[in-house]
């Protein structure tokens, strides 16, 4: 069965995970597994308390292998969501930076004479050494995975806390742009992106929706 068989649509909802802990902000952490921020945790309970009222019920619920989407779903729950099962989707881990991981952005940013973005360091094509991924490759990923959770769960609603860049990737994806113009979209920790497949395509509903209490 296709994506374009499907009778009713699905609906994505793909929240990036919070703020990660200083000490991992101060470098290019990637697909490492780093800490939430714990004082940032705690002064952001209304926000939390909000994506609660936002997010539909019933839903499904994916968090990516990495433990802070795990830490900020359980967040949302204890903000009164009632508690879900959450199933791990390797489709939706970061970007993995192979031997970059952990060196400051400036040294990494300092190997490239071309910079799409200011706010990244990498061009989209760039792979980096040691098993890494260009913006390109994460596209390739998260599109192919998209395809195959429009199949599997149609019909439904879908949260998925993820990371950054599988947003940027998954907004590529539905618009066709390339690695590059992906990299200048924002996406802030505990926003909102909404996007649906239906039998006629891709639609997106929001975009980097911070989610402030009314």
């Amino acid at each position: 069965m296709s994506p374009t068989a499907m009778t009713r649509p699905v609906r994505f909802w793909l929240i990036r995970h919070a703020l990660v802990s200083a000490e991992a902000r101060a470098v290019l952490y990637g697909a490492a597994d780093v800490p939430l921020c714990a004082a940032t945790l705690a002064a952001e309970a209304p926000l939390y308390r909000r994506l609660a009222t936002l997010l539909p019920r019933p839903a499904r619920w994916l968090v990516s292998p990495l433990s802070r989407t795990r830490a900020t779903a359980a967040a949302i729950f204890a903000a009164g969501y009632p508690a879900q099962t959450l199933a791990v989707e390797p489709m939706l881990i970061e970007q993995t930076l192979g031997a970059w991981e952990g060196l400051p952005q400036a040294e990494v940013a300092a190997l490239f004479a071309r910079r799409p973005s200011h706010f990244w360091p990498l061009p989209g094509d760039a792979r980096p050494p040691g098993g890494g991924e260009s913006m390109a490759d994460v596209i390739a990923r998260v599109g192919a995975g998209l395809a195959r959770l429009a199949i599997a769960h149609a019909g439904h609603d879908v949260v998925a806390v993820c990371h950054g860049g599988v947003i940027r990737a998954a907004l590529a994806h539905v618009l066709g742009i390339a690695a590059d113009q992906a990299q200048t979209i924002s996406v802030a920790n505990l926003s909102l992106t909404r996007i649906e497949y239906h039998r006629e395509g891709w639609w997106i509903g929001g975009v980097n929706q911070m989610p402030y209490e009314p």
